[in-house]
């Protein structure tokens, strides 16, 4: 079974386009800020899984939820694969939303976006997440 379900932040307002053809379809891609439980050295750590949705799902998503959303999507996950433009094949791993609905109230939402805005991953020149060092460490797997 093939079944993930996140709560999360929007990092930034979702990236929303439409196929060309007689049907246009809506295809929505965000990335959520997922709080992971406990804390590492006092400090609360997330992961920013990234999200694709279509047609009706991002519909909505381009309507209702922008940077901050508190968000609750149920998907998949999708691995794949390309070759960029240096000739390098890139993996790729995303949660393919079928079903998202707020998981605030509006009015909390309007106190959330007046305090500190929701974390965003510390990405370098290349787009990738930096990786503290000593990680390893800590990972389940070799």
């Amino acid at each position: 079974m093939n079944k993930v379900i996140l709560m999360g932040r929007l990092t930034r307002d979702p990236d929303v386009r439409y196929t060309q053809g007689e049907e246009p379809m809506a295809i929505a891609r965000f990335t959520l800020a997922v709080d992971r439980r406990g804390k590492r050295d006092g400090e609360a750590s997330a992961d920013f899984p990234s999200c694709v949705c279509f047609r009706r799902t991002a519909e909505f998503i381009e309507k209702y939820a922008h940077q901050g959303t508190k968000l609750v999507v149920a998907g998949r996950i999708q691995t794949g694969s390309y070759t960029n433009r240096d000739g390098q094949k890139v993996y790729t791993t995303d949660v393919v939303v079928e079903e998202a609905e707020f998981a605030e109230s509006k009015a909390a939402a309007d106190r959330n976006a007046q305090q500190t805005p929701s974390p965003s991953p510390d990405t370098g020149a290349d787009g990738f997440m930096n990786i503290p060092d000593g990680i390893e460490e800590e990972l389940p797997f070799d």
